[in-house]
C-alpha cells in the first residue's frame, strides 16, 4: 500500500550508496591485500608436481614404491656436466620401444581411464619390473607435459644426461692398458647419427664419443633408442670449444685423424691407427669445419662409387672404427 514505511525496501539502509558511509578503521584491508602470488605447483600440496617432488625426495614412487636406481643416465663420470632440461617421449608406440630399448627413465605417465591394449598393458608391466615412478594422470596434464603432443594417453620422462669431460675418455683408456680411442663430432646435429656412433664405438672398442656444447646433437631418448644400449656404456664427453679440445688431446699425444671426402690418404692407409687416435666425423652436408680441420695430423676419405654424394656421420664412422680395429689387432 503506498505510504506504507513498514513495506519490505521502503526505508533506506543506513550506508546504501546513495547515503552516507562510514569507513571500516581499517577493518578491511586485509581482504584488499589478497592472498600474495600464486605458489608454485610444486608447493601445492593437491598437485601432481608436488607429488612428483616427494616421490623423489623420498625415493619411492607415489605408491610407495622404491625408485629405481638404474634410471639415473648412464656414461657419466667425475666431474660430468648434466643437460638442463628433461625430455618426455610420447605416444604408445615410441615409449614401448624407449623402454624396450632400456633407456633410462625418470617416470612413466598413464592417463586416468586410458582404455587398455596390448602395448600399454606391456608398458605398465616393463615399467613395474623396472621400479620406474609409475603416474596416473589427467589428459589436461598429459597435454602440458608433452606440449600438446600425440600422447595416446602414455608418456615417459628421460632423465637429462650427464655428460663425461674431455679427459676422462683418456683416463678410461690408461685405466685399460690400451691406447685411447676416441670419436670426435663436428656440426653432427641429429641425435640418431649420435646413436649409431654410439653403437658402432661399443662395438669397435673406442673409449668414448666427443661433441660440442654448441650446434652439435646430444643425447636424447632418440640417441638412446638407436644406440641399442651402447649409451650406457660408451661415455659422451661435451667440449665447450671443440678445436680447444682437439688441441688439448694433441698437447697430450694423441693423433687427430679427420674423416672427409677430398682426404689424402684413404682409408686402407689410415695413419696412427696403432697410436692414441681421434677420429673426427664432419656433418653429411658440410664435412668438417675450417678451425678443426687445421687440428688435424691427417684427413682420411673412405672411397665410395661416384653415384653417392657423402656418407653420414654413423656408417662413416662405423667404418673408420672398423679399419682402426682391424690395424690394431692385425
Amino acid at each position: 500500500m503506498a505510504g506504507n514505511s513498514s513495506r519490505r525496501g521502503a526505508t533506506r539502509k543506513a550506508g546504501s550508496k546513495k547515503g552516507a558511509t562510514v569507513g571500516t578503521g581499517g577493518h578491511g584491508r586485509r581482504s584488499l591485500e589478497g592472498r600474495g602470488p600464486t605458489p608454485k605447483a610444486e608447493d601445492r600440496p593437491y598437485h601432481v608436481a608436488h607429488k612428483r617432488k616427494v616421490a623423489a625426495t623420498k625415493g619411492t614412487t607415489s605408491s610407495g614404491r622404491p625408485t629405481a636406481g638404474a634410471s639415473r643416465s648412464a656414461g657419466g663420470a667425475r666431474g660430468g656436466r648434466t643437460s638442463s632440461t628433461h625430455e618426455m617421449v610420447a605416444g604408445r608406440n615410441s615409449v614401448l620401444e624407449a623402454l624396450r630399448a632400456g633407456i633410462p627413465v625418470t617416470t612413466v605417465y598413464i592417463a586416468t581411464r586410458l582404455e587398455a591394449d596390448d602395448r600399454t598393458r606391456e608398458i605398465v608391466a616393463i615399467a613395474a619390473d623396472a621400479r620406474y615412478p609409475l603416474l596416473e594422470v589427467g589428459r589436461a596434464e598429459l597435454d602440458r607435459l608433452t606440449d600438446d603432443a600425440v600422447h595416446q594417453g602414455v608418456a615417459l620422462q628421460v632423465p637429462p644426461y650427464e655428460y663425461a669431460e674431455p679427459d676422462d675418455l683418456l683416463d678410461a683408456a690408461e685405466v685399460a692398458g690400451v691406447p685411447p680411442l676416441v670419436v670426435a663430432l663436428d656440426g653432427v646435429t641429429d641425435p640418431r647419427n649420435l646413436g649409431a656412433v654410439l653403437r658402432s664405438a661399443g662395438a669397435f672398442g673406442a673409449h668414448g664419443v666427443l661433441v660440442p656444447e654448441r650446434r652439435s646433437a646430444g643425447v636424447t631418448a632418440a640417441a638412446w633408442k638407436v644406440s641399442a644400449g651402447a649409451a650406457a656404456r660408451v661415455p659422451v664427453a661435451r667440449a665447450t670449444n671443440l678445436t680447444r679440445a682437439l688441441q688439448a688431446y694433441r698437447q697430450a699425444g694423441v693423433f687427430v685423424v679427420g674423416l672427409d671426402a677430398g682426404g689424402d690418404v684413404p682409408l686402407a692407409e689410415l695413419p696412427y691407427a696403432n697410436d692414441p687416435l681421434v677420429l673426427v666425423v664432419g656433418s653429411e652436408g658440410k664435412g668438417l669445419s675450417r678451425l678443426v680441420r687445421e687440428q688435424c695430423d691427417a684427413i682420411a676419405s673412405i672411397p665410395i662409387a661416384s653415384a653417392v654424394e657423402s656418407l653420414n656421420a654413423g656408417v662413416a664412422a662405423g667404418i673408420a672404427l672398423y679399419e682402426v680395429a682391424r690395424q690394431r689387432t692385425a
